[in-house]
């Protein structure tokens, strides 16, 4: 072994295994050698993606606490109205201290008084004419004696006014505070989603705030991502039809008749396919899937049809079957034009 060998390869020795493998990786890429970096790639040291910053407010704890864990609290627990807006209080608070009213709110300032926003000097009448309901503003003062249904109107208009404060001067004259100039709506509600949605979650039976801002009662367990997925397909007939069907369904105190109504939907929604469906599911099964909606008091209204079942229990079922099969139905329709 030369010297000049042992001298390169002590010096080799003696670096850190990451710059061995730029240097390698160097020489492969120079010398156009494949193998060597697909050998590289695969035992180079995975770099974790940089954690993004925690978007501020509530959201799903950490890990169970002492009376979670040890059982004398369920997991979860549900809250009540005058919890819900006590948190809600909390983030109002929070958000209007950071500046993500201000775009259309406007703010006070200790030099020129107040500077109105998009939504003018006077939020309050606003505010009664997109909700039709006088006494909901200032916010602040009026939360402690709102309804539920004041609640959650001021939460979709709050989603609708709300916007995350990007750049602006600082007033630092008597401690003004901010004067923000530019924002991002797009980035403001999803924040303003994410917080929302940790506690709507935990009140009454469950709610979530959809992306379009509106309150909704949240789905059985595990039904999350079938709600959420957008149906694979152009034809508006379809698309369209299944989401009005799931905001029938979902929209908050929906009758039976809105969801029997939101099943049908969904059945005349597989009758559409219905001659697609033929090609990639078998006889039986395509008849099984109208003798359903058929035979139950869903469709057609015939006196031999079946009507003697719980509504609430078979139509949240033949809702969720639906939806689940017209995922599937579309998706094997376009794989097999493939």
């Amino acid at each position: 072994m030369g010297g000049k060998f042992r001298y390169v390869n002590n010096r080799l020795l003696g670096l850190p295994n990451e710059q061995v493998l730029a240097i390698a990786r160097t020489i492969s890429q120079e010398e156009g050698d494949a193998e060597l970096l697909a050998l590289l790639a695969s035992i180079e040291p995975k770099v974790a993606p940089p954690k993004s910053d925690p978007v501020p407010g509530f959201g799903a704890p950490t890990r169970p606490y002492y009376a979670e864990r040890t059982g004398k609290q369920p997991a979860g627990g549900k809250i009540d109205l005058k919890t819900l807006k006590a948190l809600y209080r909390s983030e109002y608070d929070r958000w209007e201290r950071d500046g993500y009213f201000q775009e259309h709110f406007g703010m006070y300032c200790v030099d020129a008084d107040f500077l109105p926003g998009k939504l003018g000097c006077d939020i309050g009448t606003r505010m009664l004419y997109h909700l039709n309901k006088s006494d909901l503003w200032p916010i602040a003062e009026q939360l402690d004696i709102y309804s539920e249904d004041d609640l959650f109107s001021v939460i979709e208009f709050l989603f609708d006014h709300i916007s995350k404060p990007l750049d602006g001067q600082h007033h630092s004259y008597n401690d003004c505070g901010m004067h923000w100039q530019t924002f991002d709506r797009a980035l403001g509600q999803a924040e303003y989603r994410v917080s929302v949605n940790a506690i709507l979650g935990r009140y009454a039976n469950g709610y979530e705030l959809s992306p379009t801002g509106e309150v909704m009662e949240l789905g059985p367990p595990g039904t999350a991502n079938l709600l959420q997925t957008e149906v694979p397909i152009a034809d508006h007939n379809v698309s369209g039809r299944v989401d009005a069907a799931i905001k029938k369904y979902r929209q908050r105190r929906s009758t039976m008749d809105d969801r029997r109504d939101a099943v049908r939907d969904l059945a005349d929604v597989l009758e559409w396919l219905r001659p697609q469906v033929k090609q990639v599911l078998d006889r039986k099964d395509e008849a099984a899937l109208f003798d359903i909606a058929n035979n139950f008091s869903i469709r057609h209204h015939k006196p031999e049809q079946k009507s003697d079942y719980d509504p609430a229990i078979w139509l949240s079922w033949m809702f969720y079957f639906y939806l689940a099969t017209i995922h599937a139905v579309v998706r094997m329709i376009e794989k097999g034009k493939a």
